[in-house]
């Protein structure tokens, strides 16, 4: 080999050299090598050629590789350091020559490792190269090159592929030329907050099967729940299959699902759909809001004894801390009431807040019986209707009656009566005159269809709806000397009030069947709600010393057994501007679908009392942050 510029292209690689080979590496006469492919010398069929200086090709003849110059740190230093100045040597060399720096098939490069004279191994690179920069070193394109075989994989996965059959521990082999590879992950990548909000991920299009449509619902397999919630408690858990990250699926979907022309053409809005599939009211939709078709009901009722003054806070009415979550109606049934209703009404829409909205009120005197409805659910309820039924003599006193709302919910239909009974403790009969004439007197339902026409009765408006509700002050007193009770009060634990309703008339009275005819109590675990001091919890100590009463209950009726669960029945005891407490019941009432006759209601609900209650909601929290301000402005002494 000459020393002008050669370049030639070895098409195959023979067997390894002896450890007593070595690798020339001068300064003046630079041997470099391009790996183009390995091949066992047995299928050797091609020649080595170069070129010289004037253009002639002559053959080239493979020379014996001369001793490495040993260096000082070899003949003074460990092997560690001969390695590693090496190392660092050719590092500098790469990163300075501008053709190694710029080209572009730095990746494609590979070292060939050969046995030095002593065992250590050190490496070199196969590309011969001359130092006259106009040669061109021939690109390695041999198809049999392993180095094209592996291109599609990445450089840590080459890299480990080699070191099978150069196991750098038993050869002692380290790199000459400095190579970084990708970095890699040192642990598991850090989970997206929820916050995470990324232009690419905004995908509100993007759909999971909850969101299909119905003609692809309605081909799956029969039995299968469909669970197509997509209310804002339930999203996660519907579209956690998505590739996007569970914590930022908030963020990234809309809880609109699409609307189709079809069903667009197809609907009536005021009675559904007129086709048999698809109905605003039917049973894909309501497996859409309602997967276990069970429906969260609160009903309070309370004896407000008149009083202009209504407490400063409702919370504990409507929103006692020991619930977990809100329901999906609050129907507040009142006796009594404060002279001024729509201040009432006010007052419970700004506590319930922009959640819910006021579907419909009636009242009868001084009887109130308001239902609040989650806004997202009013597109399913029908036409609301009510009715009222006076049991005083003179029918212009209306202290005492009962006012009945009702109204049809998917294919579910509803009656919410509250009532005042006649008082006295020993007017038993009276009161159940009261409860004859209102179920013979309630005339309802009036437009509405009845959803079991063969279960109802003409003589009872509780049989013609599926749930009914029943609460009010029922008056019904406990027949024991005041003494007796206390005593039986103050030996009562765990709430066990067993012994105490053996005196209850009300309870006497539905066991032998004389009122509240196929209707239910939960069990009560609270004290008698009547008659306290206003504002403490003594009961009367006025000159009549009137004995503690259950008198505020709530009681309820279905046409199918165990339609509804009772979760909580109880008395709020914070709320004492009256001599009643009132009375709480949780329940969760079965859903069924309905059916196309059905008049809804068009969404309509008291948008004046809405609009109100949430003005004075603002302006009590904007009332609530300036006196914070001017709290914490106030303070003699400040630490900064």
């Amino acid at each position: 080999m000459t020393e002008n510029g050669v370049n030639g292209s070895l098409d195959q690689h023979c067997e390894a050299p002896d450890k007593e080979d070595a690798v020339v590496n001068d300064s003046n006469r630079p041997l470099k090598a391009s790996l183009v492919g390995v091949k066992p010398c047995k299928e050797h069929d091609t020649k080595i050629t170069a070129k010289n200086g004037e253009g002639d090709v002559i053959p080239y003849k493979p020379r014996p590789p001369l001793l490495p110059r040993q260096s000082k740190s070899i003949r003074s230093g460990s092997v560690e350091e001969m390695v590693r100045n090496r190392t660092l040597r050719n590092s500098q060399e790469s990163l300075s020559d501008p053709v190694e720096t710029g080209s572009s098939t730095d990746s494609l490069k590979e070292e060939q490792m050969v046995a030095a004279r002593d065992g250590i191994v050190v490496s070199s690179a196969a590309t011969i190269t001359n130092q006259d920069s106009s040669v061109r070193p021939l690109s390695a394109v041999t198809t049999g090159s392993p180095v094209f075989q592996e291109r599609g994989n990445s450089l840590s996965q080459y890299e480990m592929s080699h070191s099978q059959h150069n196991d750098p521990k038993d050869l002692g082999v380290r790199p000459a030329k400095l190579r970084l590879s990708p970095v890699q992950p040192s642990g598991p990548l850090p989970t997206l907050e929820k916050n995470f909000v990324s232009a690419t991920l905004r995908a509100a299009n993007r759909i999971d099967r909850d969101c299909l449509d119905y003609a692809v619902l309605a081909r799956e397999k029969l039995g299968e729940r469909l669970h197509r919630n997509l209310s804002d408690s339930r999203l996660l858990d519907n579209m956690g299959s998505d590739s996007a990250s569970v914590n930022s699926l908030r963020s990234t979907y809309s809880v609109l699902s699409p609307i189709r022309p079809q069903d667009v053409r197809n609907r009536s809005f005021l009675e559904g759909s007129v086709m048999g599939s698809g109905a605003l009211l039917g049973a894909e939709e309501l497996d859409r809001y309602f997967p276990d078709r069970r429906l969260g009901i609160y009903i309070t009722t309370w004896n407000m004894q008149g009083e202009k003054g209504l407490p400063l806070n409702l919370d504990d009415l409507l929103l006692p801390t020991d619930s977990d979550i809100a329901q999906d109606f609050y129907i507040i049934g009142v006796q009594e009431g404060c002279p001024d209703r729509r201040e009432w009404e006010t007052r419970l829409q700004e506590t319930l807040g922009p959640y819910y909205v006021m579907l419909y009120a009636a009242s009868h005197g001084v009887l109130y019986l308001t239902v609040f409805v989650r806004r997202d659910l009013i597109w399913f309820c029908s036409e609301v209707e009510h009715a009222t039924v006076t049991t005083r003599i003179i029918s212009q006193i209306k202290t005492k009656g009962a006012v009945g709302i009702a109204f049809t919910f998917f294919g579910t239909s509803f009656l919410f009566i509250t009532s005042h009974f006649t008082s006295g403790d020993a007017k038993v009969y009276e009161r159940i005159l009261d409860y004859n004439k209102i179920i013979e007197a309630l005339a309802l339902p009036k437009g509405l269809p009845d959803t079991n026409p063969y279960r109802s009765t003409p003589s009872d408006v509780t049989t013609r709806f599926d749930q009914v509700f029943w609460f009010g002050d029922f008056n019904f007193r406990l027949s024991k000397d005041r003494s007796d009770v206390e005593a039986i009060m103050s030996h009562t634990e765990g709430g066990d009030m067993g012994s105490l309703l053996e005196h209850d008339q009300l309870s006497k009275e539905m066991k032998d069947g004389a009122v509240f005819k196929g209707f239910q109590e939960a069990s009560i675990h609270f004290n008698p709600t009547y008659k306290f001091d206003i504002g403490c919890d003594i009961y009367d100590t006025t000159s009549k010393q009137r004995t503690p009463s259950y008198t505020d209950r709530i009681l309820f009726r279905n046409r199918q057994a165990d339609d509804i669960k009772v979760v909580k029945y109880t008395s709020c005891s914070n709320i004492k501007t009256s001599d009643h407490r009132p009375v709480i019941g949780v329940f969760q009432v079965k859903l069924r679908p309905g059916r196309d006759n059905i008049p809804l209601g068009a969404g309509q609900f008291d948008r004046g009392v809405y609009l109100e209650g949430i003005r004075r909601r603002i302006t009590r929290e904007l009332k609530r942050r300036e006196a914070m301000k001017n709290h914490s402005s106030s303070t003699v002494c400040s630490i900064s």
